[in-house]
């Protein structure tokens, strides 16, 4: 029996991927897409009225569930909707050791970005058999596992463990950065631009406050609303007069310091005050 699916993702990239790979397969009939967690739970609530056919906007037999959203979390879509009217869920899904130890432990699956063509398929099987099944106490007694786990989610004392690579789209690939080729990061609308040693720069949908928060605190500091800085490459700071400053890096790149930020700087490159 054909499925609908929903993919849930806060980045037009990852629903991209995902319905890309799920697009022309016979197990699927239709699919659907919800870009934060209030369209998730509109679509998986959403009953069918008596007599009605089967339509596109039936609710999802598999949902493809972004963890780490605005506003409402994946984890938060689960509780609002409540385990035992889940549908079978594949968790996607940056690194996040807790988050993966959690999916472990309620034998639930997952796909951590970036994902390749062979883990999806492992993925998407077994979520499939699952959702052919038709039984939802098995995924409701697995999400009841992880909800009642999430009390031993980390505290700020005790943070997720830093990115260690982005993913990046570019034409025909995904491209995936190591973190310490990057020298800075810089706002652009929407977008976060990484600048990588030897020139190269790449724009990622992700937003300044997320990247902050997921790159290693002890490595990269936030110099300034619009752009994060790696400290190792910083080589000078620079007075401009009027209270405007400056990092050089080691490149020659000049990049502008907040005044707000820049005396937190000359503590974290260890300077004398």
């Amino acid at each position: 029996m054909p499925l609908h699916i929903l993919i849930v993702d806060d980045e037009p990239l990852a629903r991209r991927r995902l319905r890309q790979l799920l697009d022309g397969r016979n197990a699927v009939e239709a699919i659907r897409e919800a870009e934060n967690g209030r369209e998730a739970v509109q679509h998986i609530t959403r009953t069918k009225p008596v007599g009605e056919a089967p339509s596109s906007q039936t609710s999802p037999d598999l949902v493809f569930l972004d963890v780490q959203m605005p506003g409402l979390s994946g984890v938060d879509v689960i509780r609002k909707v409540g385990p035992e009217a889940m549908p079978p869920v594949v968790f996607v899904t940056a690194y996040d050791q807790y988050a993966l130890d959690a999916f472990r432990l309620a034998a639930l699956d997952y796909l951590v970005k970036p994902f390749d063509d062979e883990r999806f398929e492992e993925a998407f099987a077994r979520a499939r058999d699952q959702a052919r099944l038709r039984d939802k106490s098995q995924t409701a007694d697995r999400l009841l596992t992880l909800l009642e786990n999430e009390g031993g989610a980390p505290s700020a004392d005790d943070p997720a463990s830093p990115l260690e690579r982005i993913a990046v789209e570019t034409p025909g690939r995904m491209r995936i950065i190591p973190v310490g080729d990057i020298d800075y990061v810089t706002a652009d609308g929407s977008y976060a631009e990484l600048h990588l040693s030897g020139g190269d720069h790449y724009p990622v949908r992700e937003r300044m406050k997320t990247l902050e928060e997921r790159l290693d605190t002890e490595v990269f500091f936030r110099i300034h609303r619009s752009t994060i800085v790696r400290l190792d490459r910083v080589e000078s700071l620079l007075t401009r007069g009027g209270g405007r400053y400056a990092v050089e890096l080691k490149d020659g790149t000049r990049l502008k310091v907040s005044r707000s930020r820049y005396e937190d700087l000359q503590d974290r490159l260890g300077l004398l005050r």
